[in-house]
């Protein structure tokens, strides 16, 4: 922490990052084309709050589940992120059935984060973080009550905690619904074989093997997240749908564009 020919007697030392499985930033120790999520879960009675954060890219996203089958619905959300690392509240710590089954379901390092810090305070969130709908437009009254606030102040915190820098490329948080996308539980997404074969775990001869023709890390993320989230409005297929269409048909516009990609590097991971 200082210049040694300077300093007198022992040099000053101190801790500058923790490094946990959720909060990796090396590129060498991560697959550039998926995202590495650290999830934040609060539980109060039998409803949850969300918050899930990439440290590397800066996406950070929140959403509740208040639905029937509420912790099924959770186990839908782990399974569509597959979490690096876990904090929860010591509501569902102590809630032992739950934990031993996201313990079976998923190899997450689970953290009990001290109660005190899955606060309701909204007004400073909303002054350092824009927050943002589905449809990308800013959210300007958010209810202190919903039950992501709590688990997005807990993340914040831990990673405040063990980054010990001020990340200031996490700026956006979009609150998502979780009813705007088809719901595939663990098995389904498992016996489908999405992004990850069911008997060794591997990429080769899933649907995103198939399909991932991208050219970056960012389209590879991308291209994983639009299949682990198949959307069910009929607007926003058909704006997918019609994008690519364009793409398909214009041969020599796709060939420009390909070419353009070549030349980008990871933007998302390289600016924080």
């Amino acid at each position: 922490m200082e210049d040694p020919k300077s300093a007198k007697g022992i040099v000053k030392r101190d801790v500058i990052r923790v490094v946990t499985p959720g909060t990796v930033i090396e590129s060498n120790m991560l697959d550039e084309k998926k995202n590495n999520y650290i999830m934040s879960i609060y539980k109060k009675g039998i409803y949850f709050g969300i918050a899930v954060c990439d440290v590397t890219t800066g996406t950070f996203l929140a959403t509740k589940i208040e639905e029937n089958n509420n912790f099924a619905l959770l186990l839908d959300e782990l399974s569509k992120y597959n979490p690096a690392e876990i904090i929860v509240n010591k509501m569902l710590f102590n809630c032992k059935e739950e934990i031993d089954e996201i313990n079976l379901r998923f190899k997450a390092y689970i953290n009990c984060f001290d109660e005190s810090v899955f606060k309701t305070d909204i007004e400073n969130l909303l002054k350092s973080y824009t927050f943002i709908d589905d449809n990308e437009k800013q959210i300007e009254n958010i209810d202190k009550t919903d039950l992501q606030i709590p688990a997005i102040n807990a993340l914040l915190d831990y990673l405040n905690q063990t980054q010990k820098i001020k990340l200031e490329h996490i700026n956006m948080i979009r609150m998502y619904s979780t009813s705007k996308y088809m719901s595939l539980n663990c098995t389904a997404r498992r016996n489908l074989e999405l992004t990850e074969k069911m008997n060794d775990k591997s990429k080769k001869g899933t649907l995103l093997w198939v399909l991932d023709k991208t050219y970056t890390s960012m389209g590879g993320r991308l291209l994983r997240k639009w299949i682990n989230e198949p959307l069910i409005d009929i607007v926003e297929i058909n704006k997918r749908l019609n994008a690519v269409e364009e793409l398909k048909d214009n041969l020599i516009f796709r060939g420009d564009i390909i070419d353009c990609l070549k030349r980008i590097y990871d933007i998302e991971r390289i600016v924080r």
